[in-house]
């Protein structure tokens, strides 16, 4: 009995708290301004290759090094499993 009393002097406590909160309170969105940038950044030094940062087309040996990037990639994604299955297998066998 004490114990339910309780619990409702403390929920009555929380209810009045919260109202005396919201009162208070006011709720929206906030955010602060945007910073404004010169231009749209077209012809700043950052871009200055942008415009044939994907004309792979126009790439120079482009078999040569599309097939190396390939490998490249093929041969990464191989060896660190790989790698990995080593390591693992070495550390479970000296343990």
């Amino acid at each position: 009995m004490a114990f339910n009393n309780g619990l409702r002097s403390a929920a009555k406590l929380i209810a009045s708290s919260e109202s005396s909160l919201s009162k208070s309170v006011s709720r929206g969105f906030h955010s602060t301004g945007m910073k404004r940038m010169g231009g749209h950044g077209h012809g700043d030094p950052e871009y200055m290759h942008s415009y044939h940062m994907y004309n792979l087309d126009k790439m120079k040996h482009q078999g040569l090094k599309m097939s190396l990037a390939v490998f490249t990639a093929f041969s990464i994604g191989v060896a660190v499993p790989v790698y990995a299955v080593i390591f693992q297998q070495k550390k479970t066998a000296s343990g």
